[in-house]
């Protein structure tokens, strides 16, 4: 008699040796996390894909013909078919962070041990049972039935301890923050003890979410409503106010997750894993100036991972590793994405493996048997990219022609173009022999103006309306660059619009439309060009004068020449 682990798609994950005895019973925990297999003298503990956590041989039971769970997952009872009751409680659970690891060695007692110190930490909890326990971001925080104690790595002998309203289901950590899940909905809390925020929605329902439902930064909280599983919701930390309307997807969601490097809002993303395995990325706020809706980043994807300290993102996929090394740059540019990833065979990791952790640039990842398996990264990205948050361009820069990586200069260029930094774009885009990139980029530094170099980037971000909007709202208006970019477009009505709206620049643009169309030999389609074909005289040497004017006064306005927007050395 043996049991199988089949995914929501039918597919097969595990299937168990033949057992010595039928199998009798079988039950999941509240969590779905593990499940209890029970037959004749013997009680096993496994995994949700199937591997096998523990097995006791309680004597004299019988065939176990039942199993319960306690509401709180952390003890079961088995019904044998002697008439004898077996309890049992889970131990042994064991979080990893950094170098410290904290085992759940009994009910009331967790062992911490300290692998760079060589130090023990022994944490007794003499009134309850611990229910959850999570390790990271430099703290310990366990929950037990009635009570919350947070722990520092630098101090566990005066934990911040205060009192539950219900069972905590679920421990999401972050960098400034922590979230309790119960029964009663989700919680925000510092690492302090207090109460900081209470995210809520209409229906939600907290007993359907899970670690893989629930995602948390420092500035965000994002939930799936589970009424269509398609919606996910984003709340402010500091007042749990919901962001926005929230974010829509077409498929139901399995797996979310937000970027934690240290970032404004505006550059936070959310990483949405769809019933179809594919994995998508998205702004958890959309911004101006940067790309709007989802962008998939990959296929057929098991598990996905953002790293804690820094901006990369790492996912199995159809039996490969792939890491990006830079993921916001589907939002700058997306051909750099290619440059600024890196993929490795996998195929020794098996079906449903799991992403334990993304620290620095090492991931953790669990087989399909449950072992782990530790695979490196490049360690060079998380230093340019705390060079660039620090504002160390020239550091930036000596790194990677020291490294002298593609990767490293995709990430780079990304970077600079991000953080409007000219001169380090310039260097990186020349280093991966990007010559269209590069001569765009030289074409934005000699743009006098602020607003227009502004423009250029939001264009080179694929954000043409945020581009004339920002020229538009230059005082005063950079109309004929707001009327020349649309003409780049070929959007012509538009220009039209603006020239008629304003008052200037009519023949600017019939001029243009005329000599479009005469290059290729066609007629005039478009009922207003006719219009004001007839109405308005074009004269170039009138339209050139203007032109130039215009341009000599936005030089003026900038001190004259042109210049570039940087934002440090």
């Amino acid at each position: 008699c043996t049991y199988k682990v089949f995914d929501p798609f039918g597919r097969q994950l595990y299937g168990s040796a033949p057992q010595a005895h039928v199998i009798t019973s079988i039950s999941w925990s509240p969590n779905g996390e593990t499940f209890a297999v029970g037959s004749f003298n013997s009680l096993r503990l496994c995994d949700k894909t199937g591997w096998s956590h523990a097995r006791e041989r309680p004597s004299e039971m019988g065939s176990l013909m039942g199993v319960a769970w306690t509401p709180d997952g952390t003890a079961l009872a088995a019904a044998g078919g002697s008439g004898a009751v077996a309890f049992a409680q889970l131990t042994e659970r064991k979080v990893e962070w950094s170098n410290y690891e904290a085992v759940l060695a009994e009910p009331r007692l967790i062992l911490v041990t300290d692998a760079a110190g060589d130090a023990y930490e022994r944490l007794e909890f003499p009134r309850d049972r611990v229910v959850e326990l999570a390790l990271g971001w430099g703290h310990l925080v366990a929950a037990t039935a009635t009570q919350c104690f947070i722990y520092s790595t630098l101090n566990w002998n005066t934990p911040h301890i205060f009192d539950l309203r219900g069972t905590t289901t679920l421990i999401v950590l972050a960098e400034t923050h922590f979230l309790l899940l119960d029964q009663n909905g989700a919680t925000v809390y510092s690492y302090e003890g207090r109460q900081v925020s209470q995210p809520r929605f209409p229906g939600l329902k907290p007993s359907m979410l899970n670690v893989s439902t629930v995602a948390l930064c420092s500035e965000c909280v994002a939930l799936l409503d589970r009424t269509d599983s398609k919606t996910i919701r984003l709340f402010d930390t500091l007042t749990g106010r919901q962001l926005s309307q929230g974010f829509q997807h077409k498929t139901e969601v399995v797996q979310l997750s937000l970027s934690q490097c240290a970032c404004p809002l505006s550059e936070r993303r959310l990483a949405i894993l769809d019933r179809n395995r594919d994995l998508y990325l998205t702004p958890a706020v959309p911004a101006p100036g940067a790309f709007k809706g989802a962008f998939k980043l990959q296929t057929q994807v098991d598990t996905a991972a953002w790293c804690e300290s820094s901006d990369m993102l790492c996912a199995v996929a159809d039996a490969r590793f792939v890491v990006w090394y830079y993921p916001n740059v589907v939002f700058v540019d997306r051909d750099l994405l290619s440059v600024t990833s890196e993929t490795k065979d996998a195929t020794d990791l098996g079906k449903a493996p799991q992403v334990l952790g993304f620290s620095g640039s090492r991931a953790t990842v669990r087989k399909a048997d449950g072992a782990s398996l530790t695979i490196a990264v490049s360690s060079y990205v998380p230093i340019v990219q705390r060079f660039v948050r620090e504002k160390k361009w020239d550091g930036a820069v000596r790194l990677c022609r020291f490294v002298k990586d593609p990767p490293l200069w995709g990430v780079l260029a990304a970077l600079a173009i991000q953080g409007r930094h000219l001169d380090s774009a310039e260097i990186a885009l020349a280093a991966l022999t990007e010559v269209e990139k590069l001569q765009f980029i030289v074409h934005i530094k000699k743009i006098p103006s602020e607003e227009g170099r502004s423009a250029e980037l939001a264009l080179y971000r694929r954000c043409p309306d945020e581009a004339e909007q920002i020229l538009l709202q230059a005082k005063p208006p950079l109309l004929y660059r707001a009327i020349k970019l649309n003409i780049r477009l070929f959007k012509w009505s538009r220009a039209l619009e603006l020239a008629i709206k304003h008052k200037k620049h009519v023949d600017t643009v019939l001029g243009y439309r005329k000599k479009y169309l005469e290059r290729f030999g066609k007629a005039e389609t478009l009922a207003k060009f006719t219009q004001y074909g007839a109405e308005v005289e074009v004269n170039w040497e009138t339209i050139k004068t203007k032109i130039g004017l215009e341009k000599d006064d936005e030089k003026a306005r900038s001190g004259g020449g042109g210049g570039l927007t940087t934002s440090g050395k």
